[in-house]
């Protein structure tokens, strides 16, 4: 195995950058802030941009805890990348990364001022700073329930090409951008009534839907079960109306509230007239 680093400071674009490098150097996987990503997909390992505190991120992106570094060094042992590339802070960091997963000495040091514009790292530092924009480089819905409860914006690059980093098949590699639901500012809290009203003002916009006349859910940002009472209106497909609400109000309250939908259940309660 062949093993790469990039360092740079924090907020410089590393994670933005690394998809660009795997290509440019052939390389396998990455490992980017606790988690080993193979082949656009995020194999094992925690992330540290999940961590409430400092110390706690520097804790995960290190792999301090047994546990998850045996976790994530295991399924390195079990894909077998030919090359991997490991993202730090320091050579001194990524050289601690290399120990923890009992990796082979580095090969090869890159340095984000070697691959980026100082303008690329000010407009990084940037989105950092004012926005509070993290990169990650595996698709959002890889991501989904590792991230519920941030919101996250997809972002599709390098399309229509053939990368290493992307199994046979794929035509698309994507980098992910999450936002915490809190900031500088403060936290906040979704109520449990913003669901239902999700749900009645979809139901008013959607064809076919009568009433929203029930509506419990249990507000688990990683994992929300929502069940909804509805009725249908006369003249419309009792099946095919319901399929459509129910997968409508899955992706609306996603989009809406950064939770991680496991199921919607839809019990039609009756018809009603237009």
């Amino acid at each position: 195995m062949k093993v790469y680093t990039l360092t740079g400071k924090s907020g410089t674009g590393k994670s933005f950058q690394a998809l660009n490098l795997c290509e440019k150097e052939n390389i396998e996987s990455i490992i980017d802030d606790g988690l080993y990503i193979y082949h656009n997909r995020v194999e094992a390992g925690i992330s540290a941009k999940r961590q409430k505190t400092m110390v706690g991120a520097i804790k995960t992106a290190l792999f301090t805890l047994d546990e998850h570094a045996q976790s994530v060094s295991d399924a390195i042992k079990r894909t077998k990348p030919t090359s991997i590339l490991i993202l730090g802070t320091s050579d001194k960091m990524t050289d601690k990364i290399v120990a923890r997963l009992g990796l082979p000495p580095v090969d090869e040091r890159i340095y984000i001022e070697d691959i980026t514009t100082e303008e690329e790292r000010e407009t990084a530092g940037k989105q950092r700073r004012e926005f509070g924009k993290h990169v990650i480089p595996a698709p959002t819905l890889q991501l989904k329930r590792t991230f519920a409860g941030y919101f996250m914006d997809p972002l599709s690059i390098i399309k229509g090409i053939n990368l290493p980093f992307v199994k046979s098949g794929d035509n698309e590699q994507e980098k992910t951008v999450v936002r915490p639901t809190f900031s500088y500012l403060g936290e906040f809290i979704i109520s449990d009534h913003v669901i239902a009203d999700i749900a009645r003002c979809l139901g008013k916009s959607t064809n076919g839907i009568g009433r929203i006349l029930k509506l419990s859910e249990n507000t688990h940002p990683d994992s929300l079960v929502v069940n909804v009472s509805i009725t249908i209106l006369y003249g419309h497909l009792i099946w095919e109306t319901a399929m459509e609400f129910q997968s409508k109000l899955a992706e609306v309250i996603e989009s809406m509230t950064a939770f991680n939908v496991e199921k919607i259940n839809v019990e039609v309660k009756g018809m009603d007239d237009e």
